[in-house]
């Protein structure tokens, strides 16, 4: 933790470890890169929040254990640019916020700048709702359930705790060198409790001798045709009717399943991660010497925690809840024969499936047997339904308390980081400087997510995480872009541009990368807003290419 290693471990001495270390081998140098890290588990607080956990609840859900590629694949994506950002960062020591508006185009300055707030205050709420639930529903239903507590009390009282608490450590980050040191501690603390959890409840389930170890191995070989088809698993069921009946429900499982992969894509990192990652880099003073610390970094400390907790929820809510009927809306009984009851959420959902076929029948034909069940399979689970569906496998008491700390743990971690990104924000938009009143106070900006258990009440709290991280994906190929024009750019890189096979390297791997992100952003932005969103995309893009002309006619004039 460079500025953070210890009273007296100033850079010049973290700077001397690392040249010492490289010199005694490999084995040295990542020993001291391990002790050296910290950004990196910054990213995996942010990462490790309620819209992957949401992605990968539904991923497990709707594709069974044919999904789990999908997570690994665009976090890798995310680490290429991830680590051009760092390069470019650590090799220049300027503020990206400075670089881009002088060296690339302003329009994309402010637009990443923007859009990086706007995506901070919308993924808050999500995560207040998520970490209001968790207490309510999991660990303190005596405390602060529906039959404890009025409910607008409860969120009221929740909501000034998280405040409290999220603010105070944001602040100490802000005081300083301990400030960071602490900061860093407890993230790291809050990652591993998340890992620990959800790898918990797989351990547990594969003691139980109920997982499929062939299936999650093949689940890891990436499959493009699910973007257009259910996965495989359906077919049984979709074999129930005729044509019509299997291309409706195919249509109804595809339309989810391709959300659900651009909220999992999204979530694995997100434009506000883009701005995260520099200014936390600059504010802990790294420069050139620690680049090969920033990619060990984010290769270690955001690539792995967040493929083993990602993984492990998917692989859990597959198995419980994949081709499943929700519990109760097919007349079901439990073990004492009692006919099972279902929640009045999974009710109304099921009735709401069951209108849209019937309307979609018409006067032609009555809703099936085959229809019910489909309807009562696609139903939104929460994931303290997944919680609570674990219990004969790993007891109440595991499943309660140890998967509702890994969520509040989600919820709170995510919280943090996006009121300290949004400091950054505020900080480069007014033109402030590390440590300033305006960094400070712009960190609340995120708070406004206190809002969201009161806005969604009486909803599926973690498919909400879904659309607002469809959202966060319009935005990201600003960043991408936005950076692999940085990287080209001599006049700011000079001497440390990569050149030859390097540079060619780079520009594949982030071409790929800003393509599929790009591929992300115009399917949700069609998906939902059809041309008026693609009209947005093009006059983004216009006002650019007319300042950038416009910026190189003064250059020519001169």
């Amino acid at each position: 933790m460079a500025e953070s290693a210890g009273k007296g471990m100033g850079i010049e001495q973290d700077r001397k470890r690392i040249l010492e270390a490289r010199a005694a081998g490999t084995g040295a140098t990542i020993a001291t890169y391990v002790k050296l890290s910290g950004p990196g588990w910054l990213q995996s607080a942010i990462t490790l929040g309620g819209g992957s956990l949401a992605g990968s609840l539904y991923l497990g859900v709707l594709g069974g254990m044919a999904l789990l590629w999908l997570q690994p694949l665009a976090m890798i994506m995310g680490i290429i640019m991830l680590s051009a950002i760092s390069y470019v960062t650590l090799s220049t020591g300027k503020r990206p916020f400075q670089a881009i508006n002088e060296h690339v185009n302003p329009v994309l300055g402010w637009g990443w700048l923007i859009a990086t707030m706007m995506a901070n205050i919308v993924w808050a709420l999500p995560q207040f709702s998520l970490a209001t639930a968790a207490l309510r529903q999991n660990l303190l239903p005596g405390v602060l359930g529906a039959e404890a507590m009025n409910e607008f009390v409860a969120k009221g009282l929740i909501g000034v705790v998280l405040v409290i608490v999220c603010a105070t450590v944001v602040w100490f980050y802000n005081s300083g060198s301990k400030g960071i040191r602490l900061f860093e501690i407890i993230l790291k603390i809050v990652v591993a409790l998340i890992v620990l959890s959800f790898m918990g409840v797989v351990a547990k389930m594969a003691v139980k001798g109920a997982m499929d170890f062939k299936a999650i191995l093949a689940g890891f070989i990436p499959d493009v045709r699910l973007l257009f088809s259910p996965a495989h698993t359906f077919d049984q069921y979709l074999a129930a009717g005729d044509e019509a009946f299997r291309n409706y429900w195919s249509a109804k499982i595809v339309g989810s399943q391709r959300d659900v992969m651009i909220t999992a894509a999204a979530t694995a990192v997100g434009i506000n991660m883009t701005f995260l990652l520099p200014y936390s880099m600059l504010r802990k003073k790294w420069d050139r010497t620690f680049r090969g610390l920033a990619i060990f970094d984010l290769s270690t400390g955001l690539f792995i925690p967040f493929v083993l907790a990602t993984s492990c929820v998917v692989i859990a809510s597959s198995q419980q809840f994949h081709t499943q009927a929700s519990p109760g809306l097919l007349g079901e009984t439990d073990e004492a024969g009692q006919v099972i009851v279902p929640s009045g959420a999974a009710r109304g959902q099921f009735d709401k499936l069951l209108s849209a076929r019937a309307e979609a029948l018409g006067d032609d034909g009555t809703v099936t047997d085959g229809d019910r069940r489909m309807a009562a399979m696609l139903v939104k689970r929460d994931a303290f339904a997944l919680a609570n569906s674990l219990s004969p496998l790993t007891g109440p008491v595991f499943a309660r308390y140890v998967f509702g700390l890994g969520v509040l743990g989600m919820g709170i971690s995510t919280i943090i980081i996006l009121m300290l990104i949004n400091g950054f924000v505020i900080g480069e938009m007014v033109g402030a400087p590390d440590g300033s009143p305006a960094q400070r106070w712009g960190a609340f900006l995120p708070c406004l997510g206190v809002l969201g258990p009161f806005i969604w009440s009486g909803k599926v709290a973690f498919w909400l995480a879904v659309p607002t991280s469809v959202f966060g994906m319009v935005l990201l190929p600003i960043a991408y872009f936005t950076f692999y024009f940085l990287m080209n750019q001599r006049t700011l890189l000079g001497d440390d541009m990569p050149r030859g096979g390097k540079r060619l390297a780079w520009n594949t791997l982030m071409a790929v990368a800003a393509g599929l992100a790009t591929f992300g952003s115009v399917w949700s932005v069609w998906s939902k807003a059809h041309w008026w969103g693609l009209g947005g995309i093009g006059a983004f893009i216009l006002l650019a290419l007319v300042v950038q002309v416009m910026r190189r006619g003064k250059v020519s004039v001169r």
